[in-house]
């Protein structure tokens, strides 16, 4: 095991680490040509290994327990060309214990306007070094409890243009979500990431609409939950649909509890008339704001009851270089050193141990997390 997969293990980003079973391989010089022959092939426990190159109008449905499929020797690029599996989007997944590591989706569009890269209906899934662009929904899962998704190192991009009812991310009322060092970028009119997940941990992701994008809500918890959102870059473009950001339980607290665990976030709005920083809805949500930094506008209002700690209102200037995305606090600003324990939520220690590192991906930190915002080093 590398180092950088040890400590991404160690901290619960890669909760499924695939076992070596029969592998089938497929590429345009295999027996095995095209992933919908290979989903009819792979049995429980398979490794299908996929050369690099785009493939095109190659639409499956897996539901095999135990599954890895895994790009070899560079990308494996999906172009959807007007293809689908049931209806739903280029890859069907059902099975438990799944995992696809370097795949891109591309263009997915299907008859009910709902399509995805990938529809996950059932069982348990985990991507790692994918990407979304151009399709309806990147990714949207079914309303199943069960369902638990890990999403570690992914780009969730442009959205296909269309009837603003998809996202880049959409899960459903599942059992649970988590994902790290991933980018959410350019949503139109959907939200970047939207979760009705009973627990969702957002860690070390950059969800930045972009110039020219298009996004409602930058993140959002729709039937609340339990939510840890810790070492995050999320800006606002000022083209936004919404002027809210983070927005969470507003259609109804359906969860048993309800918490929302803000910490050491970066959080920026460029709307120009100013935004709101976080819509809370349900009266008896259990909130932390701790150590975020604030840039822009608007202030972080809060009922009384929240927790509110070392969170910051700072100005471009504290930055080493903002307008090139440089969102590290100067050596000499006052606001370093300023961070407080935010304690433990949502079975978590609040406190960062890593940070995003652009296009995608996390570092570990060398040692404990002592400015507030999102970046240490």
């Amino acid at each position: 095991m590398t180092r950088r997969r040890e400590w991404l293990a160690a901290a619960g980003l890669l909760p499924f680490m695939a076992q070596a079973g029969p592998v089938l391989r497929v590429g345009p010089t295999r027996a095995i040509r095209s992933l919908a022959a290979a989903a009819r092939q792979a049995q429980d426990g398979a490794v299908v290994e996929v050369d690099a190159g785009e493939y095109i109008a190659d639409a499956a449905t897996w539901p095999q327990h135990g599954l890895t499929l895994r790009a070899v020797g560079g990308r494996v690029t999906l172009i959807a060309a007007g293809a689908h599996a049931q209806g739903k989007g280029l890859f069907v997944m059902t099975g438990r214990r799944q995992r696809i590591e370097g795949f891109d989706f591309v263009g997915t569009a299907v008859p009910d306007r709902n399509g995805a890269g990938v529809r996950l209906e059932a069982g348990s899934l985990t991507l790692v070094d994918c990407g979304f662009r151009d399709n309806e929904n990147g990714l949207l899962t079914a309303n199943d409890e069960s369902i638990e998704l890990d999403i570690v190192d992914c780009d969730f991009g442009p959205i296909r243009p269309g009837e603003g009812k998809t996202h880049n991310l959409y899960v459903g009322a599942i059992a649970r979500l988590a994902v790290s060092g991933s980018y959410f970028h350019h949503g139109l009119r959907g939200h970047l990431l939207k979760s009705r997940a009973a627990v969702s941990h957002i860690l070390y992701n950059r969800l930045t609409d972009e110039i020219g994008g298009r996004a409602s809500y930058e993140l959002e918890f729709p039937n609340g939950g339990i939510a840890v959102v810790m070492g995050n870059l999320i800006a606002q473009s000022s083209t936004t649909e919404n002027p809210h950001v983070i927005s969470f339980g507003a259609e109804g607290a359906s969860r048993g509890r309800q918490a929302l665990y803000l910490v050491n976030n970066t959080l920026v709005d460029q709307l120009p008339g100013g935004g709101i920083w976080l819509r809370v809805v349900p009266p008896q949500t259990e909130a932390v704001l701790a150590n975020n930094l604030l840039v822009g506008g608007p202030k972080l209002a809060a009922q009384g009851h929240w927790l509110r700690r070392a969170n910051f209102t700072a100005d471009w200037g504290e930055f080493v270089r903002a307008a090139r995305d440089d969102w590290r606090l100067k050596p000499d600003s006052a606001l370093r050193g300023k961070a407080q324990d935010a304690g433990e939520g949502g079975g978590l220690r609040l406190m960062p141990t890593c940070e995003y590192r652009h296009p995608r991906g996390t570092v570990a930190l060398d040692g404990p997390a002592r400015n507030p915002g999102a970046f240490q080093a």
